[in-house]
């Protein structure tokens, strides 16, 4: 009989069969999640998006870039003025109105600058597409869109303007005087009205030297093809109930009771009683 020592092999621990099922389940799993994460890991980090709601000021969009692009505040409105963004001559270098609303992605790339052309090219897109080329129907379409209570109303906000501007009217828009002053309120005064600045429309006769803001798809289409209308004035009472006439005295009823209503619920300063009344 040998003396060597024999090695005795033991068996390995085997899987249950409720072992391999869980192995193979944890093992399709992080096949899922290499596939969702691996491209995204692949271009440095998340992609994130800036979205632009309609009407919005370009001052307002630019503090939302600069958060989003994690640069100081300020760094958009520079980017504005040096950048050469691809505006028509007419805006003199202004995007107001051209910053189109929508949702933009942004990467690790993604300047204040690129950012802006990206907007204004998406701008000029939308308005090719709609078949809109002049700047005073983009003019129009940023009032349009401050001024409208809701979609519904945007035809005819924009005959309003159009007929004011044909009946050689002051237009009498709160939102113009809103973006000269900075603000954004229901009440006018009568001191507002006496604003010295190009933007105020009860001052100036005709439109405002730039975009108020920067309006959407169903605002430029209603400042492009307004309905028939000769409607003057108009005011929203409360909301989904705008009120449009060509009759000045029954505009100043609407106008009075805008103004109850608003005492009513505790706010103070009055409607203006031209185009806008709001």
């Amino acid at each position: 009989m040998s003396d060597v020592p024999h090695t005795v092999r033991r068996p390995g621990p085997r899987l249950s069969r409720t072992g391999r099922l869980l192995l193979v389940a944890l093992l399709c799993v992080l096949v899922v999640l290499a596939v969702l994460l691996l491209p995204r890991l692949l271009r440095g980090q998340p992609e994130r998006t800036l979205t632009v709601p309609e009407g919005q000021r370009a001052t307002q969009i630019y503090a939302a870039a600069d958060k989003a692009l994690h640069v100081p505040a300020g760094s958009t409105a520079k980017a504005a003025k040096r950048t050469h963004l691809p505006l028509p001559a007419e805006a003199k270098g202004n995007p107001e109105g051209y910053l189109f609303p929508a949702t933009y992605p942004i990467s690790s790339d993604t300047t204040p600058a690129s950012l802006l052309t990206y907007m204004v090219k998406t701008a000029k897109e939308r308005l090719a597409a709609d078949g809109i080329s002049s700047y005073r129907t983009l003019l129009i379409a940023s009032i349009v869109q401050a001024e409208a209570d809701r979609p519904a109303d945007m035809g005819k906000v924009a005959r309003v303007i159009d007929n004011r501007l044909a009946h050689h009217m002051p237009l009498q828009m709160d939102s113009t005087i809103n973006y000269a002053l900075g603000r954004s309120t229901l009440h006018t005064s009568h001191a507002d009205t006496r604003t010295k600045s190009p933007y105020n429309t009860y001052r100036y006769q005709g439109l405002p030297p730039t975009p108020i803001d920067n309006p959407g798809a169903d605002a430029l289409k209603a400042a492009g093809a307004p309905p028939a209308g000769d409607w003057l004035y108009f005011v929203t009472v409360k909301p989904g109930d705008t009120r449009f006439t060509a009759d000045y005295q029954k505009h100043l009823r609407n106008v009075r009771e805008f103004n109850e209503r608003q005492r009513g619920a505790g706010s103070s300063g009055s409607a203006g009683s031209g185009g806008g009344g709001t």
